[in-house]
Parts: structure tokens; sequence; C-alpha cells
């Protein structure tokens, strides 16, 4: 065996040379390259997000038509908006629209993601068929369901005549044209909920669940017990985003129901809609797009409180 000289033991055992932190002219030259990257995208906020915003809040406080300057008003809007009975009428409206869609439709897309994650023949077949209404162009589905809810030639009041039953004139009642568009948001809102929650599915650590079923925890205990706790993440970002989407409905009320009948499908977005480009009042717009930005962020803070937000992933 060869006997290794005392410089050579040195030069072995002898640490490399430290490595030297960046310079000072890197780190610039990286923090410059990432700003250029962003930049893009911090144009196009800054141009389609918060230039609008700032617009919107200054002309809250305007009387503006678009053909006349505009002319400060300070709160009237604020104050013709708490004694406006057809508003108030439409955050009612857009309160129940949510209440209803948003957890009916997470709960249903739960559902189907805990169904589509098992081993199934066929299952890209059946997600993309459930997906399919999230991408289709709102006022197609609207034009289906106008069909559907035809009360002479259409399929719902078909189904309830095979059963014996008289269907209603869904979108003229002013008891059913509600529960109609409900049912509209609820199916269209499906897919993508359940995409999200699959997605959620598929990542959580398989041990978990091993361990669980050798201390003999039965398949609902580990849904109460791990799922939904694991799940706390992906419930936070569809519960908003679905929130925000419930509340910026406007296309099926439009095409279905137009806000009627008797202001009993009117919504806030469609409020809005009505007072900028029918009534051309676009201050009174602004202001209603202010409470209704005021609404999203309160409820937005709220759920976070409730649910922990994002720290069921740390």
């Amino acid at each position: 065996m060869a006997v290794m000289s005392l410089p050579e033991r040195v030069r072995e055992v002898a640490p490399g040379p430290a490595t030297t932190p960046p310079s000072r002219r890197l780190m610039r030259s990286r923090r410059r390259a990432g700003l250029l990257m962003v930049a893009p995208a911090l144009l196009h906020s800054i141009l389609w997000i918060g230039v609008p915003l700032v617009a919107a809040v200054v002309l809250s406080f305007t009387s503006y038509d678009v053909l006349t300057p505009p002319r400060f008003v300070g709160l009237e809007n604020f104050r013709d908006l708490l004694g406006d009975d057809v508003f108030r009428r439409a955050v009612l409206n857009t309160s129940v629209y949510t209440f209803f869609t948003v957890p009916v439709a997470m709960t249903i897309a739960l559902l189907i993601a805990l169904m589509l994650n098992a081993k199934l023949r066929g299952r890209a077949i059946f997600r993309t068929a459930i997906f399919i209404p999230q991408v289709t162009a709102t006022i197609a589905v609207a034009l289906v369901w106008l069909w559907i809810y035809d009360p002479r030639s259409g399929l719902a009041n078909a189904v309830l005549s095979f059963l014996g039953l008289s269907g209603p004139n869904w979108l003229s009642s002013t008891d059913w044209a509600m529960p109609a568009v409900i049912v509209v948001g609820i199916w269209q809102g499906i897919g993508l909920k359940m995409l999200i929650y699959l997605a959620a599915l598929q990542s959580l650590p398989t041990d978990l669940y091993e361990a669980a079923s050798v201390d003999g925890a039965s398949k609902v205990r580990q849904f109460f017990s791990l799922t939904v706790p694991l799940l706390k993440p992906a419930t936070f970002f569809v519960f908003v985003t679905s929130v925000i989407g419930a509340f910026q409905s406007f296309d099926q009320v439009y095409i279905l129901t137009d806000g009627g009948p008797a202001n009993s499908t009117t919504m806030m977005t469609y409020e809005i809609y009505k007072s900028a480009f029918r009534e051309f009042r676009m201050g009174y717009a602004c202001a209603q797009s202010l409470v209704l930005f005021a609404l999203l962020l309160v409820l937005t803070l709220v759920n976070r409180r409730i649910t922990g937000g994002d720290r069921g992933t740390r």
C-alpha cells in the first residue's frame, strides 16, 4: 500500500478555496434582469388594472355622461345608492345567487373529483365532458338553456310532463326565474372547480393515508380527518374565485331574463351595465362598481380569516 507524504495529506484534507459572494455589479445585473422580465406584466397590470381602478374611484365622485366633462358632486352618487331600491334588490339577488351556486357547485365538484381520482376506465373522457361547459362561451350556454326552459317545447317541461307534472313558465315567473338562473350557474361552474380539486387530490401525500389505513381508519374518517384539512388551500382558492365569479355574473342574466321579471334576477353587474351603457351615468356606475369591489374585498378577507388562507401549505 502506497504511503502518502505529509504535503499530499495536507493537500487532501485542506479545504478548497472559499466561495466568494457575488460581486455588487453581478447583483445589480441580476436585479436589472429580473425587473426587465417582470416589466411587461407590471406594465399590463398598471395600464389595465391600476389606471381603471384609479379612474373609477375619481369618477365615482363626479357626474359624468361621456358627452360632457365630469362635474364633481362629492358623495352624491353614494347617497343615491343608499336610496336606490333596484340596486338594493340587485345586491340581494347577487348574494342569494352566490349563496346557492358557490357551495353547491363546490360540493358537487369535490365529489366528482374524488370519483375521477379513482382508477376508472375512460377517466379522460369524463373529465373533458365535465370541463367543456367551463370553456364554452356563456352566451352559447345561455342560448341552450333558453331552449331547455322554453315553456312549450323545452326539455325541462317535457321531462316534467312525462312524469305527470305541469312545468312552470321558468324565465317569466318571479318565483322560478332566479332558481333557473342558479341552476345554470351551478352547471357551468362545476368544471373548473373539479379540475382544481382533482389536481389538489393528486398532490396529496399517500403515506398519510397508508398510515391511517394501518391504524384502522375508515375511508370516511380519512376523508374528514385527512382529505378535507389537506385540501384547505385549494378550497380557499376555489371559494374566492367562485365568489368573485358569482358576483360578476352578467352574461347568463342578460340573455336569459334581461334582469326580469320585475327585477327578480337583476344582478349588481347588470345594474352597473345599465347605469353606464343605457343611462350613461358613468359616475353612478363607478360608485356601484366600488360597492361591488368593497363587498368582494370583505368576503375575501373574512374567508381568509376563517379558513386560514394559505397557512395549510406551510
